[in-house]
């Protein structure tokens, strides 16, 4: 028997929504848990900032819920912040040869005047059988969106809608993206979507708060450098503040940063982690004096049309401008390889590159409309899952006695997301109860 001797001393890498969500079940059942966070504050990509003019915080990258996201939803209720919880049904629209067309429902679909009708019922046949009859997401992740959409869905429908999304996401690795990825976005989506009163940060620091009134010790600034094995099955963490010991370790990490803390892992687990591709994202966030689009939440915004970003989301067509003193809140986003020069560019070097191109959605815009910047960046944001890929994803509990780890990469076949971060959070946290008793 592997028992820990008296209260279980837990250390969570990361207070991310993953990291505190694990906290918050751990310490309800007497575990000791501290928590270490290289940022300032927590919450991880669902963290905020706030402009000394607003009422509430906003998200450095771009975040909302799903009507189905029930685990995020049920935690919410369980910790007595559900009356944050706000759903709206804000627009979604594509960008087509130089106009947005609302694109969020079968009718709106079936309004799109590019496509013909034929094409638009095997559209929405295709969109049928994924969200109603095909449950079986391990038959289809033995192939490829790219292959199968262009095959069912017809090569026009395809190349005109679906691949330039495909394509936005995942750059140059678009074409070896499974089936069940997509199954899963279509299988989860709702045309309402959620928010918090407060922004997503409120949620975070209620939760924060709810783990330390149970006994954790949230150390922000903190960051760990080294995790390894030590006596009697326990393990030393190594920090910017010295080590502690712990009977057990939850690294809430993406997987390069995994095997650089923990290079005692044996070499096929370290292997496992290597092969886990991913995208990171680049997100900018203007606060304009005046609206850029006058209804549309949402604008994804095809590669081949020329524009230097992915996705516009003027988050004031979705929440009053009043939470932000006035301001209209745009975000400029996209998702690129962790080599793309817009890693290596400064926040007036990317906004040279981004801000020409919103005269292309407003031609009244003007430079002087812009009130203030700021840019975000991180090289570990959306996982890339080829064919097969669960058979490549790496167990939650490690090879090294004690050491876990749960990432965006593990909550496969679901994209990441707020939702799943608090999912693998609950579910390594049972598994390290269950692991005391093995």
């Amino acid at each position: 028997m592997n028992e820990f001797s008296g209260t279980k001393r837990v250390g969570i890498i990361g207070a991310g929504i993953a990291g505190l969500a694990a906290a918050y079940d751990l310490t309800r059942q007497g575990c000791a848990v501290t928590i270490f966070e290289g940022a300032p504050v927590a919450g991880g990509l669902a963290s905020g900032f706030k402009a000394d003019t607003w009422q509430w915080p906003l998200e450095r990258f771009y975040h909302h819920l799903f009507t189905s996201d029930s685990d995020i939803i049920r935690l919410t209720q369980e910790i007595g912040c559900q009356d944050l919880l706000i759903f709206r049904r804000p627009i979604t629209s594509m960008w087509y040869q130089g106009k947005p067309y609302a694109f969020d429902s079968p009718l709106r679909l079936l309004a799109f005047p590019h496509l013909d009708w034929p094409n638009k019922f095997r559209m929405g046949f295709v969109f049928a059988y994924l969200r109603y009859v095909g449950k079986n997401w391990r038959a289809f992740e033995q192939t490829t969106s790219h292959a199968w959409l262009d095959r069912w869905m017809g090569p026009r429908g395809y190349n005109m809608l679906w691949r330039p999304m495909l394509e936005g996401k995942f750059g140059d690795h678009y074409q070896e993206v499974n089936l069940a990825w997509f199954w899963a976005r279509i299988v989860k989506r709702s045309p309402r979507l959620g928010y918090f009163q407060g922004g997503f940060q409120a949620f975070v620091d209620a939760l924060v708060a709810r783990v330390t009134a149970q006994g954790a010790v949230v150390h922000l600034d903190s960051r760990v450098t080294n995790v390894r094995p030590a006596a009697n099955r326990t393990l030393i963490v190594s920090h910017d503040r010295g080590e502690d010991t712990f009977d057990a370790v939850i690294a809430t990490v993406s997987p390069s940063q995994m095997a650089a803390l923990a290079p005692d892992l044996p070499a096929a687990y370290l292997g496992q982690l290597g092969q886990l591709k991913s995208m990171g994202a680049v997100v900018m966030t203007l606060a304009l004096k005046h609206s850029l689009m006058q209804d549309t939440y949402w604008l994804n915004i095809p590669k081949a049309e020329g524009f230097p970003f992915l996705a516009l989301v003027e988050h004031t067509n979705y929440m009053e401008t009043t939470h932000y003193g006035g301001d209209h809140i745009i975000y400029l986003g996209d998702y690129l390889d962790p080599t793309h020069r817009y890693f290596s560019l400064s926040d007036q070097e990317l906004l040279a590159v981004f801000l020409p191109a919103l005269a292309r959605i407003n031609p009244d815009f003007r430079p002087d409309w812009v009130r203030e910047a700021w840019v975000h960046k991180a090289t570990y944001a959306q996982p890339v899952p080829p064919v097969n890929y669960s058979a490549m994803i790496p167990p939650l509990q490690t090879p090294i006695p004690g050491l876990f780890f749960a990432s965006m990469s593990q909550v496969y076949p679901w994209d990441r997301g707020t939702n799943y971060a608090v999912e693998i959070g609950r579910r390594v946290a049972q598994q390290v109860q269950l692991s005391a008793l093995n």
